[in-house]
């Protein structure tokens, strides 16, 4: 099984099929522009920007479920991340990344992408996983998005390829995505 056999709703309520990636290796983020982690899109977009010719897209998933950090209607929070991070890739419509309504296409993300815990050799990872086992523990167990700015990482032949947890900067998917720009 592949990506290829979901459709996901566009920020401007249309369909995108995500068979329009196919032969690209593409990034999945589930955003919220409110989010302290927010300071993340400028590295997704320098991402975006450095391999987009070489076969890469990204796509951003808004999402108001972590603290309620995407309040916005898709029109304004697209409006804001253009005007406040310089935003240029295409963003779906504000969508439920966890729990009994969240998208088909994330159950079967985090079924096949699982949880393997937050980095704790980092002072981000050990703050993250210290805050989700607080004040948010019926998120930390099973393999579901445990915060703003996971991002998934899909080869070019549409299937899951590598998860990367919030604390996880942007910049450091690079050799990740590189590896598999080449494949």
């Amino acid at each position: 099984m592949s990506i290829y056999s979901y459709e996901v709703e566009s920020a401007d309520h249309g369909i995108i099929p995500l068979s329009d990636y196919r032969g690209k290796v593409l990034l999945i983020v589930n955003t919220a522009s409110r989010c302290g982690y927010s300071k993340h899109f400028a590295g997704l977009q320098r991402l975006y920007d450095t391999y987009r010719e070489q076969g890469f897209e990204l796509l951003g998933f808004p999402c108001n479920q972590f603290n309620a950090k995407e309040p916005d209607s898709d029109a304004e929070l697209r409006a804001y991340c253009e005007d406040t991070f310089g935003i240029t890739f295409p963003f779906a419509a504000k969508t439920e990344v966890t729990g009994p309504r969240a998208h088909p296409l994330f159950a079967y993300l985090t079924g096949e992408l699982p949880f393997e815990g937050f980095d704790l050799s980092t002072e981000n990872g050990r703050w993250m996983d210290s805050f989700v086992q607080t004040k948010y523990p019926e998120l930390y167990g099973g393999n579901c998005i445990k915060w703003n700015f996971t991002k998934l990482l899909i080869g070019r032949d549409g299937r899951p390829a590598a998860r990367f947890e919030t604390p996880v900067e942007p910049e450091e998917l690079a050799p990740a995505i590189e590896t598999f720009l080449k494949k």
